[in-house]
């Protein structure tokens, strides 16, 4: 996974110019001259010219608002109109779509293939044509050619080149997409398949042109941080390793943005964990061979879409959000809950939660922070309401959730957990095939992303960094 380049940084570039216009009550009076103040007329233009970057930095800026580029109506809807939309959206009010993509941003990239580099020698030994199972190559001026109405993609030809002179060409986002959710639609331009998609952003991390675009919700949270209603910050706790800090600085820094109280999603981990054991134990005595965690949203809507087999495996309890949502809910009656988080399928899980009214990710909180000048190592520590322990703590690293369970079990020694680490094409095989090969296992802890929440799509420190400093944490408990 890329988490670090330049298109990332002017996506990231964009939400905190969006943030200095709300902080400083311009955004609606200012909005429309972002385009031009970030591709000025003599500045250099990252496509073919200015006014195509600024036609594609207005459609970043309307996803930033929450607006899918394709429920456009008029292309003459200046900026500041939606920015007074999104401004006086309310909970529930969400188009309910994820994911847009960008067609002026979209390079409509060629079909998957194998390509013949310069670097074939026209070799005697000739493996490719030799071991081609479809006659697709032929020697023309003493290089190897590939026939693509004949290739069928199997890759032969670049295994058996002596020279490594045949390359596989992707489409980045098809090819990081596990369930084929995203395709050349007839524009020669990407579309996504609402029917497939699974919400896991894998798509929206590997587009390197950074044309498909999340519908965000910053706006209306902004509005809520500036506004008079009392809020409460649901804190993921992959949070806690995102800052090389101590967690009751986080802590403060969210109290700093405007928050008025914070609360740990670790403690409603801790519960998903306690009943996930509990029913374990009954689905055991009842018979069953196997469970499967549900606190991975794309995991779950996975198995609803595409491994309906596997459904009856999955866990109905309920996931850390929705308990700590339930809890604030009780305990801070009238406060507007938002959960951070640090990715995009708990967006999906959320339209679909009352308990929750807004989602923000962590690269949004980062770009609030950059927005509003506080530097989250220079925050008054602060305490959460009813901090939360180690088990909770550790969930969003691959195995805590099977360690959590475990740790709630009469009897320890009668789970045999394994873990899916990401899913991807490789990963689903294995999943519909689970059921024969599973072996002893009968608990099966699956995350949508490598290394747990940690990897998730929208968060702003390496996964291995991550993990370094939430181990900090959780070895203090």
């Amino acid at each position: 996974m890329i988490y670090n380049n330049n298109a990332t940084r002017h996506n990231k570039e964009i939400l905190i110019r969006l943030c200095e216009l709300f902080f400083a009550s311009r955004l609606a009076d200012q909005i429309d001259r972002l385009p031009l103040e970030l591709r000025p007329r003599d500045g250099q233009a990252t496509r073919c010219c200015v006014y195509r970057d600024r036609a594609i930095i207005k459609y970043r800026c309307m996803a930033a608002l929450g607006f899918a580029v394709e429920d456009e109506q008029d292309e003459l809807t200046p900026l500041s109109e939606y920015a007074e939309q999104a401004m006086n959206r309310q909970p529930g009010e969400h188009n309910g779509k994820l994911l847009t993509v960008v067609d002026e941003a979209c390079a409509g990239c060629i079909h998957s293939q194998y390509y013949v580099t310069n670097a074939c020698q026209g070799c005697l030994a000739r493996p490719c044509m030799m071991n081609c199972p479809k006659k697709a190559i032929e020697m023309r001026n003493g290089q190897a050619v590939i026939d693509p109405d004949k290739c069928v993609n199997c890759g032969k030809c670049m295994q058996v080149c002596p020279y490594h002179a045949i390359v596989y060409i992707p489409i980045p986002c098809e090819e990081a997409c596990p369930v084929g959710a995203i395709m050349r639609g007839d524009n020669g331009k990407q579309v996504i398949d609402e029917d497939k998609c699974i919400h896991c952003g894998k798509c929206m991390q590997a587009c390197p042109f950074a044309a498909i675009l999340e519908n965000r919700q910053i706006a209306e949270v902004l509005g809520v941080l500036t506004g008079e209603q009392k809020s409460v910050a649901m804190i993921a706790p992959a949070l806690a390793g995102q800052f090389k800090v101590d967690f009751k600085q986080i802590v403060g820094a969210m109290h700093a943005l405007g928050f008025d109280a914070v609360m740990e999603v670790a403690t409603g981990a801790e519960q998903t964990a306690r009943e996930e054991a509990s029913e374990f134990e009954e689905r055991m005595s009842e018979g069953h061979q196997w469970m499967a965690s549900s606190c991975c949203p794309a995991w779950t809507e996975t198995a609803q879409k595409h491994l309906p087999d596997l459904l009856p495996a999955v866990s109905t309890t309920p996931t850390p959000m929705h308990f700590t949502a339930e809890r604030a809910k009780n305990d801070l009656p009238g406060s507007v809950r938002v959960f951070v988080s640090p990715c995009l399928a708990k967006r999906r899980e959320a339209l679909a939660d009352p308990a929750v009214d807004f989602v923000v990710t962590f690269e949004e909180i980062g770009a609030m922070l950059v927005a509003k000048g506080i530097d989250v190592a220079d925050c008054t520590p602060a305490e959460p309401i009813a901090p939360a322990g180690s088990v909770g703590r550790k969930f969003p690293s691959t195995g805590g959730v099977s360690e959590a369970v475990r740790g709630f079990l009469d009897h320890p020694d009668s789970i045999h957990a394994e873990q899916i680490n990401g899913l991807d094409r490789k990963t689903i095989r294995k999943l519909k095939a689970f059921d024969r090969i599973r072996g002893e296992t009968n608990f099966l802890e699956v995350m949508s992303c490598e290394g747990g929440c940690l990897g998730g799509p929208c968060t702003i420190c390496h996964p291995p960094v991550a993990l370094r400093q939430l181990h900090k944490l959780t070895d203090k408990d």
